[in-house]
């Protein structure tokens, strides 16, 4: 993409893609860059630390390719990463760029969806024990009542393509039951991984019937518009031909594989590194 200044996408593995294809859905114009570490996935049971550190290999490898705007599409870098890179790293190594993550955008708007202000959170362990949801939700909505339930298989079935396996039902019905435990007045479910919405059918089928289910893409993707839309200085640094392009940290064939899933159309990926090949 030379001489093009693409919107960059970030991933610890695929999931990611789910909100990229809202992305594109909603603003096709633009050209996008998109990166998976597949290599260190999962992100989740990773320290902050380690977290913040492939994170920020992972920022300052978009940076060296001309992009101006990346998204964590990525809960637990955005829970353990985000606001480190944006208070101590961005002033520092690039004042002039933004980075920006899925948490905020949906947290200003999760608790218009609950009718009773009582919200369940499926998500990583990492993102649970960050305690970013119940921290960022009541800066907008004081009153709601916030339930975690972290779901440590998820993901895992989901990158390995079991995520319509019986151990997949499982486990979906295991961690549903475990959080709604915790207050039978949960009247809303929100998707804190953008792996989860791969398995949004089975979620639904062991969730009351009348619960809401929150998927993250489409409020990110309106969040993001709405940010260009008010930052015209940045909107006009974003090329707009349409361009996208996909690398992964490990096997191609194996990510274009697992992608077309995620993404919904045909993925051609290429191979690149971020920091020191990891031990073992």
């Amino acid at each position: 993409m030379e001489g093009k200044q693409p919107i960059g996408i970030f991933d610890s593995g695929y999931g990611g893609l789910t909100v990229m294809r809202e992305i594109t859905n909603r603003m096709p114009e633009y050209d996008y860059l998109y990166l998976g570490d597949n290599a260190r996935a999962p992100y989740g049971p990773r320290s902050f630390d380690t977290v913040y550190r492939y994170t920020l290999e992972a920022v300052q490898w978009f940076f060296d390719r001309n992009c101006s705007l990346v998204i964590l599409a990525c809960n637990t870098a955005s829970a353990k990463a985000l606001r480190t890179i944006q208070q101590n790293d961005l002033p520092r190594i690039a004042p002039e760029k933004r980075v920006l993550g899925v948490i905020r955008p949906t947290t200003e708007v999760i608790g218009n969806f609950s009718p009773s202000g009582n919200i369940g959170i499926l998500g990583t362990s990492g993102t649970v024990n960050s305690g970013s949801y119940p921290i960022e939700i009541e800066k907008f909505f004081p009153t709601a009542k916030v339930f975690q339930q972290a779901c440590p298989m998820w993901v895992p079935l989901i990158e390995n393509n079991e995520f319509n396996s019986n151990g997949a039902d499982f486990f979906v019905r295991k961690s549903i039951h475990e959080l709604l435990l915790k207050s039978a007045m949960i009247d809303t479910i929100l998707l804190a991984c953008t792996h989860y919405p791969l398995m949004l059918g089975k979620i639904k089928e062991y969730s009351p019937a009348d619960m809401t289910i929150i998927t993250q893409g489409e409020i990110v993707a309106r969040s993001l518009d709405d940010y260009l839309e008010r930052h015209p200085a940045m909107k006009s640094r974003c090329s707009a031909g349409g361009i996208r392009e996909f690398f992964t940290t490990d096997s191609t064939e194996d990510f274009d594989n697992h992608a077309t899933t995620f993404f919904g159309e045909p993925v051609r990926s290429r191979h690149t590194v971020l920091g020191q090949p990891q031990e073992g």
